[in-house]
This record gives structure tokens, sequence and C-alpha cells, in this order.
């Protein structure tokens, strides 16, 4: 009898599952997805800002792929930045360099340059400005008062550039300073994302074995709940947790996955 050489091939998969490397048709959806970014898209469309707040490892990156999937190139003009501890020149700079404006010395210079960036893409070229700050959380209380400064134009009686702020929970809070008001209330919706809940799941790890290719989910009912009880919904471990799984399996010559792959998978990848 030939020997199965990998999991791939013993799984019935055409591709690695459980990865990143997923197109945005083939997302898993449910509705606190849909909500989070119908809201985003209505905010965008009235080309004003909004916030994306949620837990590490619920899909905030999926929700922000398929928002600027929907975003015709026709009609806007996206510009991503993950964001890290900058100042507030360095963070102009960074936004400067993927909006295309021309580099300057000094703060106010880069403003203004942004500015003219922006009021160019949407008056010249016909293009709506999208600016999408990635782990926003870290950003510096002073960095981001300079949204308000930025999203201002002609004595703020226009809206030319849509912001979304995308973190963790501390993005919340730091929304909330006293020092930020300004900043908050120009956001015109605050969307979240929650951890999934175990009948979720299911449906989860079966769309994904899908997508990779599999016409079976390989895990039985207590392999579903222990990656549910490891993983407690966080999309991000249970994709590691169910991968891991999957090789172990293979390495015992099993077919089915039960929960002690599960329990082995976790001793494997943290404490």
């Amino acid at each position: 009898m030939k020997k199965i050489t990998d999991f791939i091939s013993r799984f019935g998969f055409h591709t690695t599952p459980f990865t990143c490397e997923i197109t945005v048709p083939q997302h898993f959806v449910n509705e606190t997805y849909s909500e989070a970014l119908q809201h985003l898209y209505r905010a965008v469309d009235k080309r004003m800002s909004a916030a994306l707040i949620a837990p590490a490892g619920t899909g905030k990156t999926t929700v922000l792929r398929t928002l600027v999937s929907r975003l015709p190139e026709t009609r806007y003009h996206v510009h991503y930045i993950k964001v890290t501890d900058l100042s507030k020149r360095d963070m102009c700079q960074e936004i400067a360099a993927v909006a295309g404006a021309e580099p300057a010395g000094n703060y106010p210079s880069l403003v203004r340059r942004l500015q003219d960036r922006f009021s160019a893409s949407f008056d010249i070229d016909g293009l709506r400005p999208v600016l999408l700050l990635d782990e926003a959380h870290d950003i510096r209380p002073e960095v981001l008062g300079i949204l308000r400064i930025l999203t201002n134009f002609d004595m703020d009686s226009r809206l030319v550039v849509s912001v979304v702020l995308s973190g963790q929970s501390p993005l919340a809070k730091l929304l909330s300073h006293p020092r930020l008001e300004d900043v908050a209330r120009r956001l015109a919706h605050y969307a979240t994302l929650r951890l999934f809940s175990r009948g979720e799941i299911k449906p989860y790890i079966e769309h994904r074995c899908h997508i990779a290719g599999a016409s079976s989910c390989p895990f039985d009912s207590a392999a579903i709940d222990a990656l549910y009880e490891i993983g407690r919904g966080n999309l991000r471990a249970t994709d590691h947790l169910a991968l891991k799984s999957l090789e172990i399996a293979h390495d015992g010559d099993c077919d089915v996955l039960d929960s002690n792959h599960i329990v082995q998978a976790k001793r494997m990848l943290w404490n």
C-alpha cells in the first residue's frame, strides 16, 4: 500500500488550510462581520470617518480587506498604513509616502502638502481619498490628534478624506481621552468584532476545510469542541491549532482528528 507522504494529500486538500493566504471571496462571513463591514462602508461612502475596534485575532484585517475590495478604484484612492510608534512629523511623512505627496522638512509643511494632495485627488482626479490606519491602538495621543487637522478642509465645511482607524481594545480608551474629544466626534461609526461562539466555530472550520479543497471535514465533533475550548473563539488561535493538529494526525497515520490531536497541538504552540 502506497504511503501518504503529506497531510494535504491525506485529507484531500488542494492547498495548505488555515493560513492567511486566502482571497477576499473565500473569507468566512458571519453576522458580526457583515454588520461591521456595512457600517464602515456607509461611513466611507458618505466621505466620513469611522473606527473598527476588536480584540487581536478576531478578523479586523479580514474586514479591512473586504472593505477595500468594495471600494472601486474608479471612485476611491485607498492608502493603507500600519501604524507604529511614530512622532507627528514621522506619521505625516509615512502618510505622505503612501499618498504620493511631496516630502517636506517640517510638520506644518507636511500637513499642508497632504491636504493639497487629498484635495487634488478629490477635485482634479475625481477620486475620494481613504486613509486606513491599522494597528491604531499603538498611535500616540498627540499623533492621533493630527487627524482633526488632516480632515479639516475649507474651515471644516467640506468632506474630502475618510479615515478608518483599526485597532485593538486600547484604541477605544485612547479615543475617550478628553484631549481627543474632537477626533472621536469626527468618527461617524464605531464598529466592533467579537470572539466566535461555540456554535460559530463548527461552520468556520468546515468552511476553511472546504475552500482548501477537502470534500469533507476531517475534524470530529470532539475535536471541534476542543478547538473552541482551547482557542476560545479566537480565529488566529483556532487556525494555528487546526493546522498543527492536522500535521500531528498525519504523523500518527490518522484520517480523522479527535480532541487528543487538538490537545497535542496546543502543547506544541503555547503554554
